[in-house]
């Protein structure tokens, strides 16, 4: 007697697994379309078809945001391994063969928020370059970069020095005031601030902008880093000037309503060094991407 045939398990495809894995980090599915260069209506039939194939629902959708269900984070951890274990079997065979160390320069604040990220992701792509990063301020990283010691930096710099030869604007976007959810920091007479070092280009835009105002205030905390400042802000110590970005829901952004300034734009520079290796030169075109995806889908 013959045995029974076993009907073979369906195969996810991995250019499926890839759009799925770009919506769940961007959060919209015009958002992993602009990512994995398609149209948001071939990135819908996607995920149809992959839900047709596993019959279980991998997003809830509303009108504002795409967030997974329980069985989609389960299949993003699958979809993440098998999207890894192919990159590196790819890499073996026919990726470029890359290799080096490259000397990376972040601000804190961004270093804390974004790093993470591109770090990841570049060692998945480029497995073969190592990433030394260095977290500093910004007029420090400039002179690290001036003595050869960084090869590729971020900065934040203020209108000005975006034209500033070799500075390439990554990001701009409004410096706001931050503070405390039911806090009344605001209120008190003189203003508690928390604010960086001097040469911060957050403290000028808020000291230029108090100054104008008319509004007195005091240094009630100071810190060159983020978690420091998000701190003062959260213990209800101070209000601190932040990028818009910066703004989660653990904090409340204020404004000319709470008589507050207004305090302008910042913008994020990057610079790379001249005579750029083939590996600098692969980091920077993916920390271009990667601001390019935040620019379009305000998530990093």
């Amino acid at each position: 007697m013959n045995a029974p045939l076993n009907h073979p398990m369906p195969l996810l495809e991995l250019d499926v697994l890839r759009t799925f894995v770009a919506i769940s980090e961007t959060g919209s599915f015009t958002g992993a379309a602009n990512a994995v260069f398609r149209t948001p209506s071939a990135v819908s039939m996607q995920i149809k078809k992959l839900e047709e194939i596993l019959g279980r629902a991998v997003f809830v959708r509303d009108a504002r945001s795409v967030t997974l269900t329980p069985d989609g984070e389960m299949l993003l951890s699958y979809a993440r391994r098998l999207l890894a274990l192919n990159r590196e079997a790819v890499s073996k065979f026919v990726a470029p063969d890359i290799s080096g160390i490259v000397r990376l320069g972040s601000p804190d604040d961004f270093g804390e928020r974004v790093l993470p990220s591109v770090l990841r992701r570049f060692s998945q792509s480029h497995p073969a370059i190592a990433v030394d990063v260095v977290i500093d301020q910004s007029v420090n990283l400039r002179k690290r970069m001036a003595a050869r010691q960084l090869d590729i930096t971020l900065l934040t710099c203020s209108g000005d020095l975006e034209r500033e030869v070799g500075v390439e604007v990554l990001l701009s976007e409004p410096i706001v005031w931050a503070g405390a959810k039911g806090g009344c920091a605001h209120l008190r007479e003189p203003l508690p601030v928390s604010l960086w070092e001097e040469g911060c280009v957050w403290r000028n835009a808020a000291v230029t902008a108090l100054g104008e105002l008319g509004r007195d205030y005091r240094v009630a905390y100071m810190s060159a880093h983020t978690a420091g400042q998000r701190a003062a802000i959260l213990g209800g110590l101070a209000v601190a000037p932040l990028p818009k970005s910066f703004i989660g829901e653990d904090l409340v952004e204020l404004g000319p309503q709470d008589g507050l300034p207004k305090m302008g734009n910042y913008n994020l520079g990057m610079v790379v060094t001249p005579d750029a290796s083939a590996p600098v030169k692969a980091a920077a075109d993916h920390i271009r991407a990667t601001f390019e995806l935040f620019n379009e889908t305000g998530r990093f």
